[in-house]
């Protein structure tokens, strides 16, 4: 069985289930240049918030790494609330989402996609 590896972003863990969705989303796509950026916003009911988004071009303080067909960008002020987090991916009766857990929030909305420090 070929199991797909963790990976990582300085500071930032991704689990496989996380890699695997990823590289198949990626895949779906036509272009072969995109990679998905992370990154925390401003917003949401506890203050800031994560995002996901397919980007053809990588700035060039951009934390990258590649897995298994996974292409990952974090920039760097997203880096400093991502730092120490692991980020998977799950799928139950509430749907198939993204999960991040992170040490660096001191509280979080009830879906978790918002979060404060």
């Amino acid at each position: 069985m070929n199991t797909v590896p963790e990976a990582s972003i300085p500071d930032i863990a991704l689990s496989r289930s996380a890699v695997e969705r990823i590289a198949s989303l990626l895949s779906e796509e036509a272009d072969r240049n995109l990679a998905l950026r992370i990154y925390v916003t401003g917003g949401g009911c506890s203050g800031l918030q994560y995002g996901f988004a397919f980007e053809g071009e990588a700035a060039e303080d951009d934390h990258r790494v590649e897995c298994q067909g996974a292409r990952i960008l974090v920039d760097p002020m997203s880096l400093q609330y991502l730092a120490g987090a692991r980020i998977d991916f799950e799928e139950g009766l509430e749907g198939a989402r993204f999960v991040i857990q992170n040490p660096n929030a001191t509280t979080s909305c009830g879906c978790g996609k918002s979060f404060s420090v």
